[in-house]
C-alpha cells in the first residue's frame, strides 16, 4: 500500500464530504469486468481489496480511494501476423493487390474477432484525499494515469475544483541551484542520480546514475548550460525519491526509520496493517510536502 510515486493535486475549495457520503457516491461507478467487446474498463474498488466492502478508507482526515482497471491485451504483432496471412490469401486467390484501405479494414475485423479472446491485465491505483491539507495525492508514475483517476473522481462527484500542483519558482532553476549549493538544504541529502538537459538543445540529455553529484565534472555540465530536470534526494533520513521538473515524485521509498515504526504496530489483520501504514504515510506527507513546496517558493496562488 505504500505509495511509490506521487502526483499532487491542490483542492480549490474545502472537501467536506464524509467517508460514508463519499463511499455512497463512488458506488455509482463501481469496477465491473469488461464486456466481450470492451477494450478497457475502470471503476472504484475497495482500497482493502475485493474481499472488503468499503470503497473509502478514512484515517485522521485522510480518505483513501482505489481505482481498479481492466485492460485487454492484444499484441500488435499477433494482429499483424493474422492480417498478413489474410492479405496473402486474397492476393493469391484473387490475383490482385490488397489496397491500403482494405488492409486497414482487415486489421479492424481481426481486432474485433480477437478482442473477446484477449487476456486481461488488472491494475489497482490509489489516491489519498487529505481534507486537512487540501490536496489529493495520486500514486501514479505518469501524468495520464493520474489524470484518468482524477477525471473519474470528478465525473463521479459531478464537480471537483482541483488543479495539478504548481510552484512559484521554476523547478529546473531550483534543482540546478540545489546541485550547485547542496549545503543550503540541510535536511536533504543529494543521492547519486540526476538528469540534466541543455537549455538550448532539449535533445541533449545527460542521465547520471551512481555518480558523485558534487564532482567537478557535474559543475562543468552546469557551467556549459545544462540544467537539472530530475534529482534524487533523501529527506531527513525518512524517505528518498526523485523530484521531476513537473513536480512529480518518483521512486518514492520510505526508509528504515519509517519501516521500523510500521513494525512497532501490533497488527492482527490486514486491515490493521493498512491502517497503520496509511497513518504513517499520511503523517510523513504532511511533514515532507510543505517543506518541499517551501524550497520551490511555495504553491502558486489559487485561482479566483
Amino acid at each position: 500500500m505504500w505509495f511509490k510515486n506521487l502526483r499532487v493535486y491542490l483542492l480549490q475549495q474545502p472537501f467536506n464530504i464524509t467517508d460514508e457520503a463519499l463511499a455512497g457516491v463512488l458506488e455509482s461507478k463501481p469496477f465491473q469486468p469488461c464486456g466481450s467487446h470492451d477494450l478497457m474498463g475502470m471503476g472504484w474498488d475497495a482500497p482493502l481489496g475485493r474481499q472488503a466492502e468499503n470503497l473509502v478508507h478514512e484515517v485522521g482526515g485522510c480518505q483513501m480511494v482505489c481505482v481498479r482497471q481492466e485492460e485487454k491485451l492484444l499484441p500488435a504483432a499477433v494482429i499483424n501476423e493474422i492480417v498478413e496471412e489474410k492479405v496473402v490469401t486474397i492476393e493469391q486467390e484473387e490475383d490482385r493487390k490488397v489496397a491500403r484501405r482494405e488492409r486497414s479494414e482487415l486489421r479492424e475485423d481481426v481486432f474485433h474477432q480477437l478482442l473477446p479472446k484477449a487476456f486481461s491485465r488488472y491494475t489497482r491505483q490509489y489516491a489519498m484525499i487529505d481534507k486537512q491539507q487540501g490536496w489529493i495525492l495520486v500514486d501514479a508514475a505518469s501524468a495520464n494515469k493520474a489524470e484518468a483517476l482524477v477525471t473519474l473522481l470528478r465525473e463521479t462527484l459531478g464537480s471537483l475544483p482541483v488543479k495539478p500542483l504548481e510552484v512559484e519558482l521554476a523547478p529546473t532553476y531550483v534543482m540546478t541551484e540545489w546541485l550547485k549549493r547542496p549545503e543550503q538544504y540541510r535536511d536533504f541529502t543529494l543521492l547519486d542520480s540526476c538528469e540534466l538537459k541543455d537549455r538550448s538543445d532539449e535533445a541533449s540529455v545527460l542521465r547520471c546514475k551512481g555518480q558523485d553529484l558534487s564532482a567537478d565534472e557535474m559543475m562543468a555540465h552546469i557551467d556549459a548550460g545544462k540544467e537539472v530536470v530530475k534529482l534524487a534526494v533523501e529527506w531527513d533520513e525518512r524517505l528518498s525519491c526523485i523530484i521531476d521538473a513537473d513536480m512529480s515524485i518518483k521512486r518514492l521509498r520510505f526508509l528504515d526509520l519509517i519501516q521500523e515504526q510500521a513494525a512497532d504496530y501490533q497488527l492482527e489483520s490486514d486491515a490493521d496493517a493498512f491502517d497503520g501504514h496509511f497513518t504513517l504515510m499520511s503523517l510523513e506527507f504532511r511533514r515532507f510536502l510543505p517543506r518541499l513546496f517551501e524550497l520551490f517558493g511555495g504553491t502558486a496562488q489559487k485561482e479566483g
